[in-house]
């Protein structure tokens, strides 16, 4: 089992290779889509988690939209996707993630109900492929973790203030 917070067990990597030879080629490319910037793009339709999970995904950046967009007095509409439906529950997660003051934070409080929603998604599938695809995006979400919390600070400040100085 996995826990938000907690240390990355193994990498995505490793969790693929472990998983080839038990599952189909097909399934292991659908896992190996996960990493990709855009896998919502090449992931099945008829995977009803994948399918959950694109949706939520994409209400919830739309509420950062609409939030982001009202604080600079600009058109959220030309940024939206429709193919979404509406939560008061995610309008509000991104709400409190907005109103945070380090960006780091609101990062944590987006993933904390990312994780939240996996686990939902995930009720009552315990041996099949929809429980792999539920472990592999949590096992993304702690790796991305991983990555934030080992990063060289001091570096990511220098780089971010070099980089607003010369623009």
């Amino acid at each position: 089992m996995l826990h938000f917070g907690q240390k990355l067990p193994l990498s995505y990597a490793k969790f693929l290779e472990g998983c080839k030879g038990l599952i189909s080629e097909e399934e292991i490319s659908v896992l190996a889509a996960l990493e990709g910037a855009d896998w919502s793009a090449c992931a099945p339709a008829d995977i009803p988690l994948l399918k959950a999970w694109k949706l939520f995904e994409i209400v919830l950046r739309n509420e950062l939209v609409k939030l982001r967009s009202a604080r600079k007095q600009t058109d959220a509409g030309r940024y939206l996707r429709h193919d979404g439906w509406w939560d008061s529950w995610v309008a509000q997660v991104a709400l409190n993630a907005v109103r945070q003051p380090a960006p780091l934070e609101a990062e944590k409080i987006m993933d904390e109900e990312r994780w939240k929603k996996l686990d939902e998604l995930s009720f009552g599938h315990y041996f099949d492929f929809e429980a792999l695809l539920a472990y592999g995006l949590k096992l993304l979400i702690l790796e991305r973790w991983e990555r934030v919390t080992s990063a060289d600070k001091a570096r990511v400040l220098e780089e971010a203030l070099v980089v607003n100085w010369t623009e």
